[in-house]
């Protein structure tokens, strides 16, 4: 079937806490190592404050604005986060590799844009056990240059230039501030990925700046396949 027949010919689709469970799972216990190693002295913020310090102002502003971590420690930071990634495997959202297939066989295009890296992501969509295998059209991961990570326009208009697609042709489905920013500076609609967490003040603000609210994958693969 031709993807002139979907809404959306395109999805710009999050990693984290959108097609895996791994904030969590992963990330958050790697900065709870951190702050044992480098600030044993200081109490880390609970898993809701980083879910939030994720959302606004971004893990990166946090550990240098309020943390206040030096270069040695911001590269400590990494290297713990990089020994928890690469050693466990997140789980995808049940269903939402199903949903993927269903949309690719209607012609449409699945890219991601992610503050993890390409090749974490790639693993990701390798280890999935299920009857079958999916990896998206293209993937976007975390890069050092500010300039070129969302909410950067430098993967949304990378994406429209290879495949054609214009901002209306487009939806990016995310559970965080800077995938809307990025959405919203480039006029493409967002949809908000809620499945993921449930914190009061991330909800409002995705129910006040998205087209569409999703509480679970049901309601996603509904959205992409309409």
């Amino acid at each position: 079937m031709a993807a002139a027949s979907l809404k959306y010919r395109g999805i710009i689709l999050d990693h984290d806490d959108t097609a895996v469970d791994s904030t969590a799972s992963i990330h958050y216990p790697a900065h709870m190592e951190v702050m044992r190693i480098i600030r044993p002295e200081q109490k880390p913020i609970s898993l809701e404050e980083w879910f939030l310090k994720n959302f606004d102002p971004g893990i990166m502003k946090y550990l240098i604005t309020e943390l206040r971590f030096d270069e040695a420690e911001i590269e400590k930071e990494y290297e713990v986060w990089r020994d928890f990634t690469t050693s466990s495997t997140p789980h995808f959202y049940p269903g939402f590799i199903d949903a993927l297939i269903r949309y690719r066989k209607r012609g449409g295009v699945v890219a991601v844009v992610s503050h993890s890296e390409k090749a974490l992501i790639e693993r990701d969509y390798l280890s999935h056990r299920g009857p079958a295998s999916f990896m998206p059209d293209i993937i976007f991961g975390w890069d050092y240059d500010e300039s070129k990570r969302k909410p950067s326009l430098f993967p949304v208009h990378e994406i429209m230039k290879i495949y054609d697609l214009a901002a209306d042709e487009m939806l990016v489905v995310d559970d965080l501030k800077p995938g809307v920013v990025m959405a919203q500076s480039a006029n493409i609609p967002v949809a908000a990925a809620g499945w993921g967490h449930s914190i009061a003040d991330i909800q409002q603000y995705m129910r006040d700046n998205c087209i569409a609210y999703c509480d679970n994958v049901a309601d996603f693969e509904a959205l992409i396949l309409s």
